[in-house]
């Protein structure tokens, strides 16, 4: 009997081990994550998160960091601490929101999401790296975009979740908002607009805006309702005009937002979220997944599922 019950638990212990290697989502669980971002280069995706501290209790978001984690085959990840911090911004005080990044001349330039201290209402910074894991410092010394720049909206987070994109023509874009999409170019140094603030005209767009090309297409992705479902528009170029395509991930469960990054990597597709699927987790406390989709014949994307597996490891031979 007692061979018997040694060889069932080390079955079980065995389907327990062989389980938890190949549950994938949430990524990470010694810390709660959201906001995803991603950025690839030389075969390694950089993946930047915001890093929910709040309590069981706290009554409201509490960010003070931005964490950013590498993998060479989207199923291991690496964590490489913290490279840029709320505190960067001496201007502001606080709220490392949703934040987003890209690379030109050789230097990263990071654009996030803070509270402004002396303007109220929250605002956009830029930091600035030779590496993609920091560390960064501020660019500017001052906000790139603050509440009385924009007055499309009487509230004080309008302006958040930052989303950098550059074209093949190498002009930059910053989109951004929350209940009203903004735009506007940049200059070539990153760090300033090259022209006005536009606006997007659509209906149910909430915030979370991304924007990615893909086979000559232009696809702007966002959160849209509340709670937030993930949706999407194609155009032919990076301000449209604008196709309303559909839903591509329903809303989650147990926390309001869900924030998409959409990538293509090692000749496949995949798009990051959060929800609050970890152990503990709930509307401040959420978990950063990912999942691989493919797009269809006709370009569009497909309605994607969260799942607990995620995606099968997709190892790259240039990942340094």
């Amino acid at each position: 009997m007692k061979n018997k019950l040694t060889t069932f638990a080390a079955v079980a212990l065995a389907g327990l081990a062989m389980g938890a290697a190949q549950a994938a989502n949430p990524l990470f669980t010694k810390l709660f994550t959201a906001d995803p971002s991603a950025y690839v280069e030389n075969g390694t995706v950089y993946l930047y998160v915001g890093h929910d501290e709040a309590t069981p209790k706290s009554p409201d978001y509490v960010l003070n960091e931005w964490r950013v984690y590498t993998s060479c085959d989207m199923k291991n990840w690496t964590d490489r601490g913290s490279p840029v911090q709320a505190s960067t911004f001496k201007w502001a005080r606080g709220h490392a929101w949703a934040a987003d990044i890209t690379k030109r001349d050789g230097k990263y330039y990071f654009y996030s999401t803070v509270d402004h201290a002396t303007i109220p209402g929250h605002a956009i910074g830029v930091a600035v790296s030779d590496s993609p894991t920091g560390p960064f410092v501020d660019a500017r010394g001052s906000a790139l975009v603050s509440n009385d720049m924009t007055l499309q909206s009487p509230i004080a987070w309008d302006d958040i979740d930052p989303a950098v994109f550059q074209d093949d023509d190498g002009q930059a874009y910053l989109y951004w908002g929350n209940t009203v999409l903004k735009y506007a170019k940049l200059k070539p140094n990153m760090i300033e607009f090259d022209g006005p603030i536009q606006t997007v005209g659509m209906d149910m767009f909430t915030e979370a805006s991304y924007l990615h090309k893909h086979n000559g297409t232009y696809y702007l992705s966002y959160s849209r309702n509340f709670p937030e479902e993930t949706a999407y528009m194609t155009g032919p170029s990076a301000t449209g005009p604008w196709h309303y395509r559909g839903v591509i991930m329903s809303k989650n469960a147990k926390v309001k937002t869900i924030h998409q990054a959409i990538i293509d990597f090692n000749g496949k597709s995949y798009i990051f979220y959060h929800n609050a699927k970890l152990p503990g987790g709930s509307e401040y406390r959420r978990s950063v997944a990912v999942e691989e989709f493919q797009y269809n014949a006709d370009g569009t994307i497909p309605f994607i599922k969260q799942t607990k597996e995620g995606p099968a490891a997709n190892p790259s031979a240039a990942c340094k």
